[in-house]
């Protein structure tokens, strides 16, 4: 059979629970043999408020003890502009070669954005796409852009074709039960100061703790 690589891709600004809890559900699912995690500079985005240095950073202390098979891919910082999805689909695809199944992951959210991604219907030709529902976002197809659900619909197949196919399929996971986004985070953190005993348990239920400590230390999401 041959290898499944799955495929985290955001802007990790900051890295936190929910990134890793989907990052864990699919690793169950599919049983990758790497889990690349790929930083980004998205074009969709407003200014991202910590360094590529720092996220990086952050990403390698979240996983450092997850026991998951996780490599920190730098490739879309390294190109120093925005980044597509689809031009750094390519490039992996060139690397692993025409038979790996690869799965790009994404959480409920994203999907119903997917038709403003550049060359969107071509991330099916290079991967397969691995969804996990977050409460409050369904993957219902009348919940979902019409052109979304349509290229969706036959295309979805179990974990286990997917991570034997090398493109094309989608699998659906409705059990990631976390709901964290980072502006949520970053608003915490804004409060300036050392966060009292109050908000730092609140942090400490959305970010690791290490990455805590990190963004303590050098005083990030501050302004």
């Amino acid at each position: 059979m041959s290898a499944c690589v799955a495929l985290l891709g955001g802007s990790f600004d900051p890295v936190h629970h929910g990134h890793v809890a989907l990052a864990r559900l699919f690793c169950a699912l599919l049983q990758p043999r790497q889990l690349r995690v790929l930083p980004a500079r998205p074009w969709q985005k407003s200014a991202l408020q910590a360094s590529d240095a720092a996220r990086v950073a952050m990403l390698e202390l979240a996983f450092r003890d997850s026991g998951l098979p996780v490599t920190v891919d730098g490739r879309e910082l390294a190109r120093g502009t925005p980044t597509y999805t689809v031009e750094t689909l390519r490039t992996l695809r060139a690397e692993l070669g025409p038979d790996a199944s690869i799965v790009f992951l994404m959480g409920a959210d994203q999907l119903q954005n997917l038709d403003s991604w550049r060359d969107w219907r071509a991330l099916f030709e290079l991967a397969n796409i691995g969804v996990a529902a977050r409460p409050g976002y369904t993957l219902d197809q009348e919940a979902l852009p019409p052109a979304v659900a349509q290229e969706l619909a036959p295309r979805l197949a179990p974990a286990e074709r997917v991570r034997a196919t090398p493109a094309g399929l989608v699998c659906l996971a409705h059990t990631l039960a976390v709901d964290i986004s980072a502006t949520q985070v970053r608003a915490l953190l804004h409060g300036g100061g050392e966060p009292g005993t109050d908000a730092r348990a609140v942090l400490n239920s959305l970010v690791p703790p290490v990455v805590l400590d990190y963004i303590q230390q050098h005083n990030l999401y501050k302004s």
